[in-house]
């Protein structure tokens, strides 16, 4: 090959760092820099516990378990990885293109020419060659291929923190699920223990009758608790097995019904601790994957300017070819091909324009969708603060009613085995407990659930902010 073509080989390669993509500001963010604060919201924390992931954060290890299982086996999840995968290949195919694609090939051409050609008799030729060169290849001296390049590297990334958030939001599915299926649990356990105190209560009062203590309307009001109750035990009964076919699909694996449980009342979920940087939230996947989208959507800018411009393509390559094999690398068999060529937009009807406006417009779109993305996870973890404060506050007053119901229950039993009372006083005060201990458990799981909520709104822990990498 002579010098020519590798002079401008050596330009293209120079001159390829050209680049039309705007310079790239982050927009300032919409959520104010603190979090609300008031009286539904807890007052500044003095330590602020590390919370690096959801490890930390469960402290129940048959949880902790289903979350590791749910990680392998969970096929939604196994098709965001391979998403991330599907884009890295694409990425890989689009950043070739930065660099010339070499190719040898080797041919032979073997061909019988008749007589009616030759005008003497027929004649068979053989031609061997081999070569080595480029094909096609562009020169990309307004970077438009480098742009296309760095938007593919984007969608890439964005893919990669879109699984990140497919596996957070995982996680705290296969929490809510697991705290759900243990709620459920509780109340059916409860359902039952107030069923066999109904039934006390009515072959009491059925002893009543007989005995002329009692109206048949005692009866009656006792028969209906009695109903009630065994209405409320078959729902706890369908809510247990259908919570467990939900966590089994979120775990991707059987899940065993006798697995060891903790009581919904302990410490099962980490506190978020009060006083939070709004900053924090550059931490969200979902908030990253909308940035790279808005990275990769100004890149498409640049490469919708390089269009503009001439484009310019090299073809070339150098070999050898010879009537004889054995003559195929001999001297004077050497052959050589230099082509460029230059494609100069002249009229498209308003079609470069048009592509240059619509590469805005979805750079527009996509900074009204990052700042949106924002504010809805500002919005997330101050209801998630505010969630914390006022349940701590609902579960004590919660508690004090059970005891206060229990207190009455105690009381009115007493005084309906003594006569003092008719049955309607006590089978009130055993509505009134049943109805406050299922509260209690509803209101515990609530506030579980707002917990987990929490920890995912907040990204995944809130020990220390994660920087978005340099764009490359």
């Amino acid at each position: 090959m002579s010098r020519l073509p590798i002079s401008l080989l050596s330009a293209a390669l120079l001159l390829g760092g050209c680049s039309l993509i705007p310079d790239y500001q982050r927009p300032a963010s919409p959520s104010a820099a603190q979090y609300p604060q008031g009286p539904a919201y807890a007052a500044q924390s003095p330590v602020t516990p590390r919370v690096e992931d959801w490890r930390a954060l469960f402290n129940d290890p048959a949880l902790q378990q289903l979350i590791e299982s749910a990680l392998v086996n969970n096929r939604d999840l196994r098709v965001a990885a391979l998403n991330v995968e599907a884009f890295q290949a694409q990425y890989r195919i689009q950043r070739a293109d930065l660099l010339p694609a070499v190719s040898a090939n080797a041919n032979e051409l073997r061909q019988r020419v008749p007589s009616s050609v030759t005008r003497t008799k027929a004649a068979i030729t053989s031609t061997y060659s081999v070569n080595l060169g480029i094909s096609a290849y562009e020169l990309d001296f307004f970077g438009r291929v480098r742009s296309l390049s760095e938007q593919a590297l984007l969608s890439w990334l964005s893919t990669e923190e879109a699984r990140r958030s497919a596996q957070l939001s995982l996680v705290a599915n296969v929490a809510n699920a697991y705290l759900t299926w243990r709620a459920d649990q509780e109340l059916l356990a409860l359902a039952r223990e107030t069923l066999a105190a109904d039934e006390r209560s009515l072959h009491l009062t059925t002893r009543n009758r007989e005995a002329g203590k009692s109206s048949a309307l005692d009866q009656i009001q006792a028969q209906t608790s009695v109903d009630s109750t065994r209405a409320s035990l078959a729902r706890y009964q369908r809510q247990v097995a259908q919570d467990l076919n939900s966590l089994t699909l979120l775990v991707g694996a059987p899940v065993s019904e006798n697995l060891p449980a903790r009581p919904l009342n302990s410490d099962l979920v980490a506190t978020v601790p009060a006083g939070l940087p709004s900053d924090l939230l550059q931490r969200r996947p979902d908030i990253l994957q909308a940035e790279y989208k808005l990275r990769a959507a100004n890149a498409n800018i640049g490469a919708a300017r390089a269009a503009f411009f001439p484009s310019v393509s090299l073809t070339a390559n150098a070999g050898t070819s010879s009537r004889d094999l054995s003559g195929l690398f001999k001297g004077g068999s050497g052959a050589w091909t230099f082509q460029p060529q230059i494609n100069l937009p002249i009229f498209n009807a308003g079609s470069l324009r048009a592509s240059l406006d619509y590469a805005k417009l979805q750079k527009d779109i996509t900074v009204a969708e990052y700042e949106k993305t924002i504010q809805t996870a500002f919005q997330e973890v101050s209801d998630g603060l505010a969630a914390r404060q006022t349940y701590e506050q609902q579960l004590q007053a919660q508690r004090d009613l059970v005891q206060a119901t229990q207190d009455y229950y105690d009381m009115a039993q007493h005084r309906y085995r003594s006569g003092v009372d008719s049955s309607l006083t006590f089978l009130d005060a055993q509505r009134s407990l049943f109805s406050s201990q299922q509260g209690l458990i509803t209101d515990r799981l609530a506030q579980l659930v707002a917990q987990v909520n929490l920890y995912t709104a907040l990204g995944g822990g809130w020990s220390r902010v994660e920087p978005l990498p340099p764009s490359p």
